[in-house]
Order: structure tokens, then C-alpha cells, then sequence
């Protein structure tokens, strides 16, 4: 999380409210009552013994850890349960860096809105997951599962799969600009009261996708037309290929029938 919009969030938060971190175990938000994730109350604070040598991570949400053995809920977040607890019994529920790494974010999103009465949602910027440069030979973080919008004039979240393609350096943008981009550009965030509005968009066929992915990359970065269009003559070369191939493929085994 943003350490400004930690503060932000402490400072919202009154004395007693009821705090609950979802997916809180690499870096919990040291406010919670309650940590609700997979992994053990035992091994939290992942990213704090990773990091902390070279590039330590500041608490959020204070110093001090107000949740405890008791209070953290081991469980998969994803699994089509009902969270332990009941309509809008929490006064605040954090989300930070989770929904872009599971397999079924919008189930998450739904419980959120139904046990909390506010949060605060943070997700990598779309910008930062298009880049290369953070893994040797491929887009983004190799474990994350999702490109997320978040539109906090409109209140809402887009969801779309990370497609494959992404890694192809048409649909990506180079090192070059992820280094130019200031931690405020890394990640999006939403704060909300009462509800939001989340979504799943699904885009078939590998030319929409292809458009959907170049579109946003064009958007912030220009590559050579020369570089491109060189580009594109491949990739219709490769595409002759492997047609040739598939049906060379094809009549060797009707002749061996």
C-alpha cells in the first residue's frame, strides 16, 4: 500500500472502528482487527523478510499489530463461502495488492461490499503491468492474473485477464518507461463507502485482443512505424508458417490411415 494513503486511511479511522485486511498476509495492514488470507498467521510479513535487507517496507497502518493469533482467518478468500461475518459488520475493510494475484476477484469484491461499510482497494496501475523490465523475458509480475482499471470518478473496478500476448513487445511497453514512472504511477487505488461497482470484461479472438492490448500501449508509448510494420510482415510470414505446416501435418497422417 501507499504509505500516503495509509495515512489517509488512519486517519479516517476512529478509535473503534473494526478494521479487516483482506489478503493481508505478505505486508498486513498493522491496524486490522482481522487478517482474512491463506497463508498462516505464523509466516506473515512476506514481503518485510524479502525486502528488508535492501529495501526495507515501512509498516502501514502503524506500528503496532492489533490483530492477532485469534483474529487472523486462514482461508481462501476465493472459495464460494460466505465470509465469517455478517452484512455490514465491519466499519472498514482494506484490499491491497490481492485482487490483481486470484483467481476469482469479483467474488471478492461482492463479499467486500456486503460485510463492510467502507474500504479502500489498491491495485498495480495498468501502466506498471504493461511494462517490462521487473522479470527477465516477460510483462508485469509473472504471478499476477489480471489487467485491472480502476475509474474512481465512476466508482468502479474492470477486470480483464492478462492475456499471453502481453509479452509479445507490441502489446508491452519497454524498461525505458517504467523507470520514468513515479510511485504514484505504479498503483490505483479507490476509496469507497457503502458499495462500488466491479466488472469482468471479455474479449475473444486473438485480433480483438491484440487491438485491445496495442490501443493501451499506444496511449503511452510510440514505436518506430518502420519497426511495426516490419513487425506485422512477420508475423503474417509466421502465421503462413504454420498453416503450411499444420496442413503438410494433416495429409502425411491421411496417407498413413
Amino acid at each position: 500500500m501507499l504509505q500516503k494513503n495509509s495515512e489517509i486511511v488512519m486517519q479516517q479511522l476512529k478509535p473503534g472502528d473494526v478494521v479487516l485486511d483482506i489478503g493481508g498476509w505478505a505486508h498486513p495492514f498493522n491496524r486490522a482487527n482481522y487478517v482474512l488470507d491463506l497463508g498462516p498467521y505464523e509466516t506473515r510479513g512476506f514481503y518485510n523478510r524479502t525486502f528488508a535487507r535492501n529495501n526495507p517496507i515501512p509498516p502501514i497502518g502503524g506500528t503496532v499489530e492489533v490483530f492477532t493469533k485469534e483474529t487472523w482467518v486462514a482461508r481462501d478468500i476465493c472459495a464460494k463461502e460466505p465470509y465469517p461475518f455478517r452484512d455490514k459488520e465491519l466499519d472498514f475493510v482494506v484490499c491491497s495488492h490481492t485482487l490483481e494475484d486470484i483467481r476469482d476477484p469479483l467474488w471478492v469484491c461482492s463479499e467486500m461490499i456486503r460485510i463492510g461499510k467502507a474500504g479502500y482497494i489498491e491495485v498495480p496501475s495498468r501502466l506498471w503491468e504493461t511494462c517490462r523490465g521487473m522479470e527477465r523475458g516477460i510483462t508485469g509480475l509473472s504471478h499476477h492474473r489480471w489487467l485491472i482499471d480502476i475509474e474512481a470518478a465512476a466508482n468502479s473496478i474492470r477486470f480483464l485477464q492478462k492475456f499471453h500476448r502481453i509479452h509479445n513487445w507490441r502489446c508491452s511497453l519497454p524498461e525505458s518507461v517504467l523507470r520514468k514512472l513515479r510511485v504514484e504511477q505504479t498503483a490505483q487505488w479507490l476509496f469507497w463507502n457503502g458499495s462500488f461497482e466491479f466488472r469482468e470484461d471479455v474479449i475473444h479472438g486473438e485480433e480483438e485482443q491484440l487491438g485491445e492490448m496495442e490501443r493501451f500501449v499506444a496511449r503511452h508509448h510510440t514505436y518506430p512505424p518502420l519497426l511495426l510494420a516490419a513487425d506485422a510482415r512477420l508475423m503474417r510470414a509466421a502465421g503462413l508458417y504454420r498453416r503450411a505446416v499444420n496442413k503438410a501435418r494433416r495429409m502425411l497422417l491421411g496417407s498413413q490411415a
